[in-house]
């Protein structure tokens, strides 16, 4: 009669394994912390660079004076009139787009889905534009048109999200039909629209950040701070679905509802940022790819925020600056980066679907 072995206990032979674990789990997030303080001083130093580097240079100290209540002529206007306000509206907007556009790529698995490809964005632009073309309409109420916008082509493309198994391929497949239909009937209205209508429209069109005020920034601020942890919550349970629907249903994922939810706050991102800014083009759209480069295999959500407010101040800072004597809508600087960048994260390596 045999008598079993007794459980084999650790060993020093084990140690060198143990600790190869260790070092395993602890680099993707040394590496991670890494990148989010190098991301965080970034958008700092450009924030720094954006306030106090302009056409009219306050200095450091100055602008400390200046925040602490102390009046400086002529520093005090440019600082927290124009380019104070500028900087940080762009850090809040920025971070919301690359957050909306991180999300919705995790939750449907695919790197070109965001909401400036699949509509969302678009919804905001046809029913402003609508609203000055065939309404004549300015300032609030063009902002709750785009709103209103937005809000009905993420309804059109969740309405495809009901069933399983295909109904992440379908809202993408509704998503990029939707953005051509609605990019065709901004064309049209442009075409149709006075001089001076196509005009207001353009400007409204291309994002800018010319006419930020404080209580724009303060009402982007509370929605900031309330939407981005809710998206970095649901999007930790979005790899789940890349087990596909049934298995994520049998492992306790409520589907249905944790894409809505995650339409949801994502729409609110972008209707929040759009309707301050403007639709500022292909910051969702690259922050996404950017941050699964930075911190490759590891949740993206977060990182791709930082990496939204350094793409939306940047270009800010060189649309107002790259050009002697002309400021660029930050729009058109930010589609014109995104070309390049498109084109490398075609040629590089495929990357893999995220969390948050």
């Amino acid at each position: 009669m045999s008598v079993a072995a007794p459980p084999r206990t650790p060993t020093e032979r084990d140690t060198p394994t143990v600790d190869a674990l260790t070092r395993a789990r602890r680099g993707p997030r040394r590496r991670r912390a890494v990148v989010v303080a190098v991301l965080v001083l970034l958008v700092v130093a450009l924030v720094l660079v954006r306030a106090l580097l302009g056409d009219y240079r306050v200095s450091f100290v100055d602008a400390v004076r200046i925040i602490g209540g102390e009046p400086v002529p002529g520093a005090s206007f440019v600082l927290m009139e124009s380019t104070l306000p500028r900087a940080l509206v762009a850090v809040l907007a920025g971070a919301a787009f690359g957050a909306a556009g991180a999300a919705f790529q995790v939750m449907l698995r695919n790197p070109l889905a965001s909401p400036d490809v699949l509509g969302i964005t678009l919804g905001a632009s046809a029913a402003a534009v609508l609203a000055v073309v065939a309404f004549g309409v300015r300032g609030t109420p063009v902002t709750l048109a785009a709103l209103a916008g937005s809000v009905l082509a993420a309804l059109v493309i969740l309405s495809q999200a009901g069933g399983r198994g295909g109904a992440t391929g379908r809202m993408v497949l509704v998503g990029v039909a939707l953005a051509a239909g609605l990019s065709a009937l901004v064309h049209w209205l442009l075409v149709r629209a006075s001089i001076y209508q196509a005009q207001d429209a353009l400007v409204w069109l291309s994002g800018s950040l010319n006419t930020v005020t404080w209580t724009d920034i303060v009402r982007l601020l509370v929605l900031d701070a309330v939407l981005l942890p809710a998206a970095l919550v649901l999007a930790g349970r979005l790899p789940v679905l890349g087990l596909g629907d049934d298995l994520a249903a049998a492992l306790g994922v409520r589907v249905t509802r944790l894409r809505v939810g995650v339409t949801v706050v994502v729409v609110a991102l972008v209707a929040a940022a759009t309707a301050v800014v403007g639709p500022v083009a292909f910051v969702g759209f690259l922050s996404g790819p950017i941050a699964r480069r930075l911190v490759p295999g590891r949740p993206s959500v977060g990182v791709a925020a930082l990496v939204g407010a350094v793409v939306v101040v940047g270009a800010d800072y060189l649309a107002a600056y790259a050009i002697p004597g002309t400021a660029l809508p930050v729009g058109l600087v930010t589609g014109l980066l995104g070309a390049p960048v498109l084109l490398w994260m075609l040629r590089s390596r495929p990357t893999t679907q995220e969390g948050r």
